[in-house]
């Protein structure tokens, strides 16, 4: 399949799974503010009338102790009358009633309300036997009623006066009882759909704080309702009712916890997609490095197999006369390409030793000033056949490491190697070797070179197995991809680090930084 292919199926995969993503959260954010918006709702429908509960509660005692203290009063007056018309005291009782001739029984606070003397209530009681009376009888009760309705009213604005003027004058602890405040707050929540815990405060006007329920917590304060009480009082008898939801969140989000599982198999299905089309195009490379690994491989083993194969048949031509000189050189060619040929083959069994953990290091302290000088001097003539030279800077005084000699040396060779083979074609190459310390345990070893340098895109690349920097037009760069690879394993065994530094067409700086040994 092609790349192309490959990136527009998944794009448009990729784009449906975004827009099914944010399509849910979409539905999440409208359900959660509809969901607040009916709880704020239902709070605030709640708190005024807990608010004209309590108005409405306290007009009942004032109104209760109203009535109370006139059914006294009428009793005593109405007691007082009887023992003056009948000539004697009268017995005081908490019964404050009387029974008329015919059975009826009037309270105190009736009596009262009818506003007669003795001798005409007695009158009136005996209506129902005298026939020929039924019209005053009438007149009466219309009389009787309408006093009593004219009496209820003027005791009603009485009440209202009383709280009026008297009410408003008492502090909020004793106008409200808080007890049934807090019933009533929970009974309208209830009524309205909510039941979780709420606590809550009642302010006085002076902001200071009257009352705090028991187990009070700042928790959800943040969201606070409030309410007005005795909105009607002048504002400096008003007071405040703060509600808080410690539980708020759990609430609200409640209504969508059957969207989260959704969201979850959603996220999970993009995230295996995008694993998906990174496998994918992972093993696309991989297949494409491998193809370019095989296709140098097969390049350059021909060329030692070749070279032998040549040799071999000039050897047994019988044809061509043989010199010593000439059997001499045949030999040299087959012995140094077979060298060549064992070499790359060892190369490519290093890696796979190194990727199966069956690669063995012989571990040593070494001085690492000398083993860079060492280098330097076997490997100057390469460089000098360019016209350059190498330079060595070793001013590391804690130079003693421990690490395997052969696998030690063969990063250091591979990193000038590969300078050589990128070097320019028409410009002399310097190498500069640096050893130092900077930080006590740590030693450092650069290897900076004049050579072609490497694109900044290539640079995260090229400790990859396979992976070979393009050189354009350049074919004469053998290898099969393996080189870096290979440096960057050994060093991370050694539990060093090593970095690059680049600039295409001014060279390359690799780093290499490793433990020593204090002495």
């Amino acid at each position: 399949m092609k790349k192309s292919t490959i990136w527009a199926i998944a794009i448009v995969m990729g784009v449906s799974f975004l827009g099914l993503l944010a399509l849910q959260i979409m539905y999440i954010e409208e359900m959660v503010k509809m969901k607040r918006e009916q709880f704020d709702e239902s709070v605030t429908r709640s708190l005024y009338q807990v608010a004209h509960n309590l108005e409405l509660n306290e007009t009942a005692r004032f109104l209760e102790k109203d009535v109370n203290e006139t059914e006294r009063k009428a009793s005593n007056s109405f007691a007082i009358s009887t023992s003056n018309t009948m000539g004697g005291p009268v017995q005081h009782s908490h019964q404050y009633s009387v029974a008329a001739d015919d059975g009826t029984i009037y309270s105190s606070f009736e009596l009262r309300t009818i506003s007669l003397s003795p001798a005409k209530l007695q009158k009136g009681l005996n209506l129902k036997s005298d026939k020929n009376a039924i019209s005053e009888a009438q007149r009466s009760m219309q009389e009787i009623i309408r006093t009593r309705y004219v009496y209820q009213k003027s005791l009603l604005d009485e009440v209202v006066y009383s709280i009026l003027y008297t009410a408003s004058d008492k502090p909020l602890k004793e106008r409200i009882n808080f007890k049934q405040l807090d019933q009533d707050i929970r009974t309208e929540l209830l009524n309205n759909g909510i039941d979780i815990p709420y606590h809550f405060t009642v302010i006085n006007n002076e902001g200071q704080e009257a009352y705090r329920c028991p187990e009070y917590s700042e928790i959800g304060r943040e969201i606070t309702f409030s309410q007005a009480l005795f909105r009607n009082d002048p504002a400096s008898k008003s007071g405040m009712l703060n509600v808080h939801f410690p539980d708020i969140n759990d609430y609200i989000f409640s209504s969508i916890r059957f969207m989260v599982p959704s969201m979850l198999f959603t996220v999970v299905l993009l995230i295996t997609f995008i694993f998906t089309i990174y496998a994918i195009f992972r093993q696309k490379r991989f297949s494409e490095m491998r193809n370019d690994f095989i296709n140098n491989m097969t390049h350059e083993l021909k060329t030692p197999i070749s070279s032998i194969s040549l040799a071999s048949q000039m050897l047994n031509d019988k044809s061509v006369k043989k010199s010593e000189s000439m059997v001499s050189h045949l030999g040299g060619v087959i012995e140094d390409e077979s060298k060549r040929l064992r070499f790359l083959v060892e190369k490519v069994l290093q890696m796979s030793m190194f990727d199966k953990k069956k690669a063995i290091f012989k571990m040593k302290e070494l001085d690492l000033n000398e083993l860079i000088e060492g280098i330097a001097n076997s490997f100057s003539l390469r460089v000098e056949h360019t016209g350059g030279k190498i330079y060595t800077e070793v001013e590391a005084i804690d130079s003693t490491i421990y690490v395997d000699e052969m696998h030690f040396s063969n990063v250091i060779f591979n990193l000038m190697d590969n300078a050589v083979k990128y070097s320019k074609q028409d410009a002399p190459l310097n190498i500069y070797l640096r050893t130092w310390n900077p930080t006590e345990g740590k030693v450092c070893i650069s290897i900076q070179d004049t050579g072609i340098g490497i694109k900044k895109e290539n640079l995260r690349k090229i400790f990859e197995r396979f992976y070979r920097v393009h050189t354009g037009n350049r074919h004469d760069v053998k290898g099969f991809g393996l080189g870096l690879a290979y440096v960057k394993k050994v060093i991370d065994i050694h539990k060093g680090e090593i970095h690059v530094d680049s600039e295409y067409g001014k060279g390359t700086t690799f780093t290499i930084t490793i433990d020593c040994i204090n002495q």
